[in-house]
């Protein structure tokens, strides 16, 4: 699978921008920062994440995709708005599910909702 580094370095070179330009449209971050998210070394805040999402012509829920972070505070408003989830995320670590098969029972879930 391909990392958020990766993507955005797709999407940027793709579009023919480079680092520095598009670190400077990102609100003058410097090009190391860039360089090193895409390297996979560091990871840009959410509000650097929405603006590279918007300078890459991207919904910023496309490079979630690829963030391999653990999205901590996402669980924690989900868990605050509805106790179920943390619920649900218990049984999920507790029944030892690999990500690859949850992955795939919410892609199928996805496809019967489609029909």
């Amino acid at each position: 699978m391909k990392t958020l580094g990766q993507f955005i370095r797709e999407r940027r070179e793709a579009q023919d921008i480079s680092l520095r330009e598009f670190a400077k449209k990102l609100g003058d971050l410097s090009a190391a920062f860039v360089s090193d998210v895409e390297l996979g070394r560091r990871f840009p805040s959410e509000e650097v994440l929405g603006r590279m999402a918007h300078v890459l012509g991207a919904k910023v829920e496309e490079l979630k995709k690829y963030d391999s972070r653990p999205p901590v505070e996402e669980i924690k408003r989900l868990s605050a708005s509805d106790p179920s989830f943390g619920f649900a995320l218990r049984k999920v670590v507790e029944s030892k599910v690999s990500a690859k098969d949850l992955l795939d029972m919410i892609s199928k879930s996805e496809q019967k909702k489609k029909k």
